[in-house]
């Protein structure tokens, strides 16, 4: 599975932006599609997924009321809509596909083996 994400740019606190995310390979093997996010000097953590058939959804508390995660089946594309953002939102977003598995965990990073390159995002104050 390879994955393209985009959307990535600096914007001023309290606007919005969206990213996406392309799915392309072995798309039917994915069992959800999660976004996290690395700032500078800190670990990567995990920001929101979304499962890829029922469409169940899972935010980091740090962003729930604000981003809202999305999946186009047809397109293999997933979208992350972030609004009010803050400059504690600025990092490199990344974007993850995971595989069915006997446990689900979405906020766990080794759930997902395939990872695309990441997109920017400042936030300036």
């Amino acid at each position: 599975v390879q994955l393209q994400a985009s959307g990535g740019d600096l914007v001023q606190a309290g606007g919005s932006l969206k990213l996406s995310c392309a799915a392309s390979g072995r798309t039917f093997s994915v069992y959800a599609m999660g976004w996290f996010r690395q700032a500078p000097g800190k670990e990567r953590e995990f920001v929101s997924s979304i499962t890829w058939v029922s469409g169940n959804t899972y935010y980091a508390d740090s962003v729930k009321g604000r981003f809202t995660i999305s999946r186009d089946n047809a397109k293999n594309t997933v979208y992350l809509q972030m609004n009010s953002l803050k400059p504690e939102d600025t990092a490199v977003y990344y974007c993850a596909a995971a595989l069915p598995a006997s446990s689900w965990l979405p906020s766990l990073r080794s759930k997902y083996p395939y990872w695309g390159q990441g997109t920017e995002v400042t936030v300036s104050s």
